[in-house]
């Protein structure tokens, strides 16, 4: 069979242990990203099965309707918004997917890094001392600050332990869930959404992305933050109010962001208004980014591709596909 591997940037999928398992398949992997439906076509139209990496490559039904030969769509992550099921079922296009997202604490880690390379200006000393200067900069110390924690989920509870372990003092902010967690956990919770965004040095986003979270940090929220704090977002970009954050860097409040997410992924042409900003560091989304979760994710795509092939598929979201690609096999007899 031919499988194609969509957008994957560092080609890990031919890396990964288990790729040995597939010899005798061909294995196509695209590392650039397509551009659009009818790049996509393209690159899948000789497809038996394609994996999917995140929900980098959205598959709607103007696409799936092109794709006579694709039988199986591996997915990796726990994304299931990017595809359309109900088109895949009419036609026999099984989506595999491990049930539950692969838990790491790749996205806490970087959400640390990224707040203290804010803080002790790293990336511009080490850039300067390469160019011959020496401490250029004061940093500041985290010891005795305000880390707020807006969504206190798996993600945010590690972070917020980290600044606890450091001797910051933790406030959340959220939904209701969120706010329990907190009182459990020891954490403050500000009297008002006013108060928590006014009363931090660092706020740290860790919310989900939803219509009812879409645009959720308002303009009027960053305006009440300290001239010196530190807007940190490794969770989604469309969390806050559109073109709301770099106008608010502009004005000073906040002082400073670090985000790792931006509302149309991947940005390649260093054409984003964050990034003529000097006081926001700018990362390529890199939270997932590391190698152990690529090799959870893909080795649970290879898995789901050598069970479908042996005909005792596994972890499939749409079962009603099968039958009707037995029923589509019968009738081409």
């Amino acid at each position: 069979m031919k499988i194609a591997v969509l957008d994957d940037y560092q080609d890990m999928f031919r890396s990964v242990p288990g790729f040995e398992r597939l010899k005798g398949h061909e294995v196509v992997v695209f590392r650039d990203r397509n551009r659009g439906p009818g790049e996509l076509v393209r690159r899948l139209q000789d497809a038996d099965i394609v994996v999917l990496t995140q929900q980098r490559s959205p598959i709607p039904r103007s696409v799936v309707e092109k794709l006579p030969r694709l039988r199986l769509i591996a997915q990796t992550g726990s994304h299931r918004d990017h595809f359309d099921i109900a088109a895949c079922s009419e036609r026999g296009i099984a989506i595999a997917a491990k049930p539950g997202a692969a838990r790491l604490n790749s996205t806490a880690e970087l959400t640390w890094g990224l707040i203290i390379a804010s803080y002790r200006h790293i990336p511009e000393e080490a850039q300067r001392l390469k160019q011959g200067a020496w401490q250029t900069t004061v940093g500041n110390s985290l010891y005795g600050k305000t880390l707020g924690i807006y969504a206190l989920g798996k993600i945010g509870a590690m972070v917020a332990k980290v600044g606890a372990a450091f001797g910051m003092k933790v406030t959340c902010w959220g939904r209701e869930g969120s706010l329990d967690r907190a009182r459990v956990a020891g954490y403050e919770v500000p009297a008002s959404r006013e108060a928590f965004f006014g009363g931090a040095d660092i706020v740290s986003l860790h919310i989900p992305l939803d219509e009812q979270t879409r645009g959720i940090v308002t303009a009027a929220d960053l305006a009440r933050m300290k001239p010196g704090a530190l807007l940190v977002n490794t969770s989604r970009a469309q969390l806050i109010e559109e073109g709301a954050l770099a106008e608010a860097l502009r004005r000073g409040r906040p002082g400073r962001a670090a985000v790792d997410v931006y509302e149309s992924e991947p940005v390649v042409d260093g054409d984003h208004p964050l990034f003529k900003l000097s006081n926001a560091l700018c990362t390529p989304h890199l939270g997932y980014n590391v190698r152990e979760l690529y090799e959870v994710l893909y080795g649970q795509a290879i898995e789901n591709i050598l069970a479908f092939i042996s005909g005792d598929p596994v972890n499939v979201l749409n079962p009603e596909a099968l039958s009707i690609r037995r029923q589509l096999s019968e009738r081409s007899i």
